[in-house]
């Protein structure tokens, strides 16, 4: 058995998607299961629709996610150059030998021509098609002579390379993931392989590009299902073995219908970009996942469960352990609703895993977490204390945001539930008594119970005019651990500051 050798090639004409992360992830996650070779080529020959800085972002989402590359235009390899606009010379050679075979030739129709021709058609109400029954009665060199032909490429009169689509043949084409099935080769047009300017399109630099890398598996979106019979004849007319196919399902939107888009994303506030990305031309910013605060485990993990199955329905998998699972046989046909809800649950996941270490260095991005007054050591015990309910992250600065900072203002509900005569009095007197305790949660809490006992009031009247003074409403976790955390000089002065502040 030859090599596995399997390739991602997108287009720098924007940021990644998340049905572009998720091509990667397969195809890495086959080659490597495969014991072969995961290769990144940039397919930049539409000029036209480039966007500055989108390979760069390409590769950055890939490092981030840890789908790294065998061989890609950063680490190299022996199949390279790995970007299509590097490859002229590769191109033109394959071109030259095309046109020596039935199966292409060249059309020197211009656009206009062609326009013209499609309007003709349909104020008969029919619909043009460059093919076998069109392709003799136009400006190509099926229906001119060779010295026309020869005349016309000697005025250097633009012209494109056509593929020559045989007539009435039954394809018999087979997919890894949806199996076999047939094309009839007169519902296929005269594709344009080789535009004006002497590059190839898509289907006929892919081709060259795959047999040149010996690419053995081709693993891509279903929007490419219906160029495959094009593509199978492409690699009979050069007289090479086609690879194996996988047409990847969509990704849909969350009510289930249509391919999600970044419209989806801004109408239900979630990203469908690994990264943030800036786009020059509109000036608009797309949310990325990295930014949102998720981690790449999970994300990685959530993506390669919008399509694939893992034995045991089992959930939560490692780079490694889906690598070790994964199998292309297993990938579904129909398409996989994306799900806000479920790519949080796999960060809450993630994130329990995560030492409270590990978190405190996440949160030190945040300013001010990172220019707070408190030690490493408490800020330590709030993670321990808010890990558990947050799902990124953030929401431990979010959630527990008053420990870095005394409430500016009191809940009002809060207020008319908690707060009257009797509690700034109750409050006065516990806070004159706090000096002398030692601040550690167990003492606080007895000497808590103490001081209602000692008043004949329910634990809740001293609790929730604390809790309100300490926090800002009434929210948080144990009132003792919030004061161990804040410590006796803050936590005086908070009460305090609600005893005066507080109408």
């Amino acid at each position: 058995m030859n090599r596995v050798r399997v390739r991602f090639a997108p287009s720098p004409t924007g940021p990644l998607h998340l049905g572009g992360m998720r091509t990667a992830l397969y195809d890495y996650l086959f080659a490597k299961n495969q014991g072969g070779d995961f290769i990144l080529r940039i397919e930049d020959t539409d000029t036209a629709r480039y966007v500055e800085g989108a390979e760069e972002y390409i590769m950055e989402a890939l490092e981030w996610a840890g789908i790294i590359p065998d061989e890609s235009p950063k680490h190299g390899g022996n199949y390279g150059p790995y970007r299509q606009s590097e490859r002229r010379k590769i191109y033109d050679r394959y071109t030259a030998e095309i046109l020596k075979t039935d199966f292409a030739y060249i059309a020197f129709d211009t656009p206009e021509e062609l326009d013209q021709i499609r309007a003709e058609f349909e104020s008969r109400g029919e619909v043009f098609s460059y093919n076998y029954i069109t392709r003799n009665t136009l400006r190509n060199s099926l229906s001119l002579s060779e010295e026309e032909v020869q005349k016309l490429i000697d005025q250097q009169t633009p012209h494109v390379v056509r593929f020559k689509m045989p007539v009435d043949r039954t394809l018999n084409l087979e997919d890894i993931i949806r199996g076999k099935f047939t094309v009839n080769t007169n519902t296929l047009d005269d594709k344009v392989l080789v535009k004006n300017d002497g590059m190839p399109t898509y289907h006929f630099a892919n081709i060259i590009d795959d047999y040149e890398m010996k690419i053995s598996h081709v693993i891509r979106g279903e929007e490419w299902l219906p160029s495959l019979g094009l593509h199978v004849l492409l690699y009979e007319a050069m007289g090479w073995q086609a690879p194996e196919f996988a047409h990847l399902s969509l990704i849909l939107k969350p009510e289930g219908k249509g391919k999600l888009s970044k419209r989806d994303g801004a109408k239900f506030g979630f990203p469908v970009f690994p990264l943030d990305f800036h786009d020059k031309t509109s000036g608009e910013t797309y949310p990325g996942y990295r930014e949102q605060g998720y981690l790449p485990e999970a994300f990685v993990n959530f993506l390669a469960l919008l399509g694939w199955s893992p034995a045991d329905d089992k959930e939560i998998l490692s780079l490694q352990e889906m690598t070790q699972e994964f199998d292309l046989h297993k990938l579904h046909k129909a398409g996989a609703r994306f799900s806000k809800e479920k790519a949080e649950w796999f960060n809450h996941q993630y994130l329990q895993k995560k030492t409270d270490e590990e978190v405190l260095e996440m949160l030190m991005s945040i300013d001010q977490v990172k220019d707070s007054a408190l030690s490493k050591e408490n800020i330590l015990k709030i993670i321990a204390l808010m890990k558990e309910r947050a799902t990124f992250a953030r929401d431990i600065y979010e959630d527990g945001k008053f420990f870095f900072q005394s409430p500016a203002s009191y809940d009002e509900k809060a207020v008319a539930k908690a707060w009257n005569k009797d509690a700034v009095e109750n409050m006065k007197e516990f806070a004159s008594e706090l000096q002398s305790v030692t601040f550690n949660r167990e003492v606080l809490k007895q000497y808590i119970q103490d001081f209602a006992q000692n008043k004949s009031l329910g634990m809740g009247k001293i609790m929730m005019p604390l809790r309100l003074a300490l926090v800002g409403e009434l929210k948080g976790p144990d009132v003792p651990d919030i004061m161990e955390i804040l410590g006796s000089e803050e936590t005086i002065v908070r009460i305090q500051n609600a005893i005066n502040n507080i109408q």
